[in-house]
């Protein structure tokens, strides 16, 4: 387990990954035609005239589109976090991500990072250069939980430690992230559990502490791997005519391991029933989530595909790929 921040610890270390937070765009009124990942972790700190002169530094560890994110970004940002979380005089980290991918990187950290400081996500769905950029406050916030999320925990201030994610002045817990809207401002929720704590007027006001959970025991396994070799996990959804021809062909193209995205509470396509069977006594892993973007996998019949209850597609997939290197 890495240290806590001691009480004097201060400083705040910015890692930037891209994303529409640091887009730019030819016009102001142009919220859609802009280029991810223009800007750097120092233009965006510029940015926001109350963190100037605050004890910050500032990483461009990449420039991408979100959407583009990947399994070599993902490791050197594990090792970035790990390398400053680290050091003593660090309360916390902030990452500025794109909100396409915000949550399976906010879950893949979760399960792979032993931290008891903060370690703070965020990001914008308006470009820098918009009429109303959310990003400067959304960067404001996040400094201010990584910086003061993580005291001895008490009834009066639950501990804010672990993954978390800062977005329009609300604080989730990253395992349960999960991105609800294409475009507005409020994009983003916590599923049933709702959030951990608000911002008001720059103050923290806490309802529950981040719940600790152990690290998953692949982890060392898989940052140890070159990220090439990584599993190969397969999210196939089921609907209405589904075929299993498709899970066929993942299953021969080489997947590891496929997440089933189920209808309502997990159920699967008889053509992608019949399919998994087929895919298990190949020895392909196979699991059940649920598309739902609220709610999960609760309880199953006897002759079900096992589920991974509340998690999403995308977590389910993480976890899979995690398990799979376990050898759970």
């Amino acid at each position: 387990m890495h240290e806590s921040p001691s009480p004097d610890a201060s400083t705040v270390v910015v890692i930037a990954t891209g994303g529409t937070i640091a887009g730019t765009a030819a016009r102001a009124d142009d919220a859609l035609g802009y280029r991810s990942g223009a800007l750097s972790a120092a233009d965006l700190l510029a940015a926001v005239p109350p963190l100037q002169g605050q004890a910050i530094e500032a990483r461009t560890l990449a420039r991408l589109d979100s959407c583009d994110m990947d399994f070599a970004t993902w490791r050197a940002l594990h090792g970035a976090l790990v390398q400053a979380l680290a050091r003593p005089e660090v309360a916390g980290a902030v990452v500025t991500h794109g909100t396409d991918t915000l949550e399976e990187t906010a879950y893949f950290l979760h399960r792979t990072l032993d931290t008891a400081k903060p370690v703070v996500l965020t990001a914008a769905m308006r470009p820098a250069t918009a009429l109303s950029p959310d990003g400067p406050q959304n960067l404001l916030d996040a400094v201010t939980v990584a910086r003061a999320g993580a005291p001895v925990a008490t009834v009066a201030e639950p501990a804010l430690a672990g993954v978390l994610v800062v977005l329009g002045g609300t604080v989730w817990d990253g395992a349960q992230l999960r991105k609800l809207h294409g475009w507005r401002v409020d994009a983003f929720g916590g599923g049933d559990a709702g959030p951990l704590a608000v911002l008001e007027q720059g103050v923290l006001r806490r309802f529950r502490a981040a719940p600790r959970r152990p690290l998953h025991p692949g982890a060392a396994a898989l940052l140890a791997r070159d990220p090439v070799d990584w599993p190969v996990v397969e999210i196939v959804t089921s609907h209405a005519g589904a075929r299993g021809a498709t899970l066929d062909a993942l299953a021969g193209a080489g997947a590891q391991g496929l997440v089933i995205a189920g209808t309502g509470n997990g159920t699967v396509h008889h053509e992608l029933r019949a399919a998994a069977q087929r895919a298990l006594a190949a020895g392909v892993r196979v699991v059940r989530a649920s598309r739902c973007l609220a709610g999960g996998v609760v309880g199953a019949p006897a002759d079900a595909l096992p589920s991974y209850g509340m998690l999403t597609p995308v977590q389910a997939r993480i976890e899979l790929m995690l398990d799979l290197l376990a050898g759970a």
